[in-house]
């Protein structure tokens, strides 16, 4: 991905929903102008999420998706129903697509699951033309074909209305930063790190600098004591990746401001106060506890993979307990969280802030700590204080 190309998790994502053959696939297309998705006559042609990232002019970026059913059938059918119904938890605005002129069971029942999310909606009747003459439009309801290209820029023009801007004010970094500050950016470059590129948080936290007017410099934390003696001036703020929290920690003068990335953005996606709160537990494990460690990605696993093989060791040693771990990655996120003393989540990028949202208060909801990567990192290495700095309602908090 280029700099400057908006990541999907930045993009409003418009989720649409209905029952098998309703035409769902049909109005992706119609809004798109493309063909995304696959139409059939055939009922659950559609068997997996379909995400398409876009541009809706005047709206902008955008991330589409089309679903399965949710009327599916049978083992299988049942699976791709609760693929539907994540999808939700992604959703910023919903799109509910019916067959003809009046709700199905199944479409009451999806409208009101909506509504309990909180989601903007928009109901849309497809296949006007076999609709009955006298056909009466319930208020709010939006009606046309999306074969043939009716109603969809009514349908447009509402989900526009219904869409909160995205450019809501709130930055990465830059809100913490003078014009030509200079901010330090340790990235490490180890067997897990990706081959020729850097990270989505490293490029979007760079991109963020710049459009700061500010200097960025970055660093493998191997060269980070020796640049910071030949910059010639303190930098501003030090971002790290969290792996390297300890090392960095004591390479970086005190009064250098010092955080990480993950931190970061769990400020900029709204839950850090709920991470510092969560890391706490940490210090309260017992023998025997289980810990949900969650990625919002997938990737291939490296010998020395930080969800799966550093984090637990570190927990381990600062706890002193005998610790038993699960891992998701992805779209997977249990229902049922009770098992679990805590979460620890990763930092999120991949993730749009209406579902890491959605999974913080999972959490919270059933009274199980949750914290991230990089907080949890931070505490345990007793600079967790330090590595808020920077944010003064977060400061406040932290002992």
């Amino acid at each position: 991905m280029g700099l400057n190309d908006t990541p999907s998790a930045d993009r409003i994502h418009i989720g649409i929903f209905g029952k098998r053959n309703a035409g769902k696939s049909s109005v992706m297309n119609a809004l798109t102008n493309q063909d995304i998705a696959i139409v059939s006559d055939v009922s659950g042609t559609t068997t997996d999420p379909v995400l398409k990232a876009m541009e809706m002019l005047p709206l902008g970026p955008v991330v589409m998706i089309d679903t399965p059913g949710i009327d599916d059938e049978g083992e299988l059918g049942a699976l791709r129903v609760k693929k539907s119904y994540q999808m939700l938890n992604k959703t910023d605005i919903a799109l509910v697509v019916i067959d003809g002129e009046e709700e199905a069971p199944e479409d009451s029942a999806l409208i009101e699951r909506i509504k309990s999310k909180n989601i903007p909606y928009v109901i849309f009747h497809n296949k006007t033309d076999k609709m009955s003459a006298d056909l009466r439009k319930k208020d709010g309801h939006l009606y046309g074909s999306a074969l043939k290209k009716e109603g969809i820029e009514e349908l447009k023009k509402a989900v526009i209305a219904l869409s909160e801007t995205k450019d809501d004010g709130k930055r990465i970094i830059a809100d913490l930063l003078d014009p030509l500050d200079t901010v330090a950016l340790v990235v490490p470059i180890d067997s897990a790190a990706p081959k020729g590129r850097l990270i989505l948080p490293q490029q979007q936290t760079i991109r963020d600098i710049l459009e700061a007017g500010c200097i960025s410099v970055a660093v493998r934390e191997t060269e980070l004591e020796e640049t910071l003696k030949k910059l010639g001036h303190k930098p501003k703020m030090v971002v790290t990746d969290s792996q390297a929290f300890a090392k960095v920690s004591a390479i970086v003068p005190e009064d250098i401001m010092l955080t990480s990335f993950s931190i970061l953005f769990a400020r900029y996606k709204g839950i850090l106060k709920t991470a510092v709160k969560g890391a706490v537990c940490l210090d309260s494990l017992e023998n025997g506890d289980r810990i949900l460690i969650s990625e919002g990605c997938t990737h291939h696993r490296q010998c020395e993979d930080i969800g799966t093989v550093k984090l637990p060791k570190w927990i381990r040693k600062h706890s002193g307990k005998e610790i038993s771990f699960d891992f998701t990655s992805g779209t997977e996120f249990p229902d049922d969280l009770s098992g679990y003393k805590m979460v620890i989540h990763c930092g999120a990028c991949m993730l749009n802030e209406r579902e890491v949202r959605y999974r913080y208060r999972c959490a919270e909801e059933g009274e199980i700590p949750i914290t991230n990567y990089g907080t949890a990192i931070a505490y345990m290495n007793g600079i967790l204080k330090r590595s808020v700095e920077p944010f003064d309602e977060i400061y406040k908090i932290v002992k």
